[in-house]
């Protein structure tokens, strides 16, 4: 999702954070830093990419039953393993849960047993503060002729209000927690893509400290995160960084800033994982990020897999309205049929996935 640009003085704040969670480490029901390491350490470099089928313009209409797409699903993440992603970070939302609990629930199932098939590891996402507050069940809108992700939903967005809401979202997290919480599918829960975006601020606290309450309760296997996205919220970057098992974060700069912001967040003494990076024309791509991220060895997982009905081949904020290909593709790895967008760049993906022997 969309990120500010990272200033030296928000770095360093962030620096102090992480400098004095050593002294913290007593927050209710988080890993000690040793049994993340050793978690992380079973696993090969982690790296793929954001994913929703290219037939979805939201979560909506990923999850509920009238437009789950298996099969795109499945063509899709062959393409990912063709070039040696392992991993896969894919939204939820609250909203298809209520809908039909039992439902969705066999979907998530269904959806793992493809990515597995696909040696393919999930990361879910519960709650989102990003692009559009209001969702309603049914029908999704077509989406916006050259806008980027013009239909994504917030979850909870302006329904966090509403009477009952919070009990009706703890449910839900607790439920599909406790289905899944043996699931070796299932790689790590991120809890809160980007608390406090779209103006919301450290509004987005309470939920945020709510949910990892709840997700403690429940105590899965998979260790529970939320990504550091904007340096300047630091109410809740405090929180994120001392309550996450494994430190997750975005970051869409070019890689020489990027690399500071992985060598502060290292002195955590967790593992890291880059939840989101790769935007071509903010200096992030594959040829400068994704090597130093194997070199620090932290994960790395792009936004965007195949273009499709969230259009973000375009940039965030330079709409195309004629609905033209862009010259130069913002993210995303491949077009519907499978073809790489930059052949080069996914050669360099299978080097270094040791695919290409």
């Amino acid at each position: 999702m969309r990120i500010k640009h990272l200033l030296l003085t928000g770095i360093l704040a962030t620096g102090f954070c992480i400098a004095n969670a050593q002294t913290n480490q007593q927050t209710a029901g988080i890993w000690p830093a040793a049994k993340a390491n050793a978690w992380y350490a079973k696993h090969k470099w982690i790296n793929g990419s954001d994913f929703i089928p290219s037939t979805a313009i939201n979560q909506l209409e990923m999850w509920q039953a009238d437009t789950f797409d298996p099969k795109t699903i499945d063509r899709e993440l062959g393409y990912a393993e063709s070039i040696g992603f392992n991993a896969m970070r894919v939204f939820l939302h609250s909203m298809a849960w209520k809908q039909d609990s039992k439902g969705f629930k066999e979907r998530v199932n269904q959806y793992l047993a493809i990515a597995d098939k696909h040696h393919i590891q999930t990361i879910f996402v519960f709650f989102d503060d990003c692009w559009n507050p209001t969702a309603k069940i049914g029908k999704q809108p077509e989406p916006k002729t050259g806008i980027h992700n013009s239909g994504w939903l917030q979850d909870p967005g302006n329904r966090l209000t509403q009477a009952g809401e919070i009990p009706m979202l703890q449910k839900y997290v607790t439920d599909v927690l406790t289905t899944f919480k043996h699931d070796k599918r299932i790689l790590l829960w991120d809890l809160y893509n980007e608390p406090g975006n779209s103006n919301k601020g450290d509004q987005s606290l309470d939920l945020l400290s709510k949910i990892f309450i709840w997700g403690r309760a429940v105590n899965p296997d998979q260790p529970l995160s939320a990504g550091l996205w904007a340096w300047n919220l630091e109410k809740l970057n405090a929180f994120q960084e001392t309550h996450s098992d494994v430190i997750t974060y975005h970051d869409y700069e070019e890689p020489e800033k990027h690399e500071r912001v992985v060598q502060l967040l290292k002195a955590s003494g967790r593992p890291v994982i880059c939840t989101e990076y790769m935007a071509r024309l903010r200096g992030s791509t594959f040829a400068n990020s994704m090597p130093m991220l194997k070199k620090e060895n932290v994960g790395a997982i792009n936004w965007g897999l195949v273009s499709g009905k969230t259009n973000t081949i375009y940039a965030w904020d330079t709409p195309i309205p004629s609905g033209d290909e862009p010259k130069v593709w913002f993210h995303d790895v491949f077009r519907k049929d499978g073809t790489p967008y930059n052949q080069d760049e996914a050669a360099l993906i299978k080097k270094l996935n040791n695919k290409d022997q």
